[in-house]
């Protein structure tokens, strides 16, 4: 079993829910990326992610789409592009990422408890 945690801990990890606005294939880099938009409402607003997620997605079905995203670890540069937030997600049968998502419709940057 991996390391246990105590609630404290996890609390402070800013899972939070917001909406895609825009999805840009990025094809420049050595792994071919989506570049994300994300709304997470008024608090706390737009951020940007670099997700592989290639191998399931096209960059134009994941418009509109709610995702998990973790928004308090620290900035990421990836190729051209300074990275703002993690998008999570669960490895498919192949080890290649499919987001987390709610299945029904909550106010954008929800946290998660």
């Amino acid at each position: 079993m991996k390391d246990l945690i105590n609630y404290s801990e996890f609390a402070k990890i800013e899972i939070r829910v917001g909406t895609i606005i825009s999805a840009d294939l990025n094809d420049k880099l050595q792994n071919p990326s989506i570049v994300l938009k994300i709304n997470f409402g008024e608090e706390i607003g737009i951020r940007k992610s670099s997700a592989q997620l290639t191998k399931n997605y096209k960059a134009e079905q994941l418009i509109h789409k709610q995702i998990a995203a973790v928004i308090n670890f620290p900035q990421k540069q990836i190729g051209n592009l300074i990275s703002e937030v993690l998008v999570l997600g669960f490895p498919d049968h192949n080890g290649e990422p499919i987001l987390i998502s709610p299945d029904m419709e909550v106010a954008n940057g929800g946290k998660l408890y």
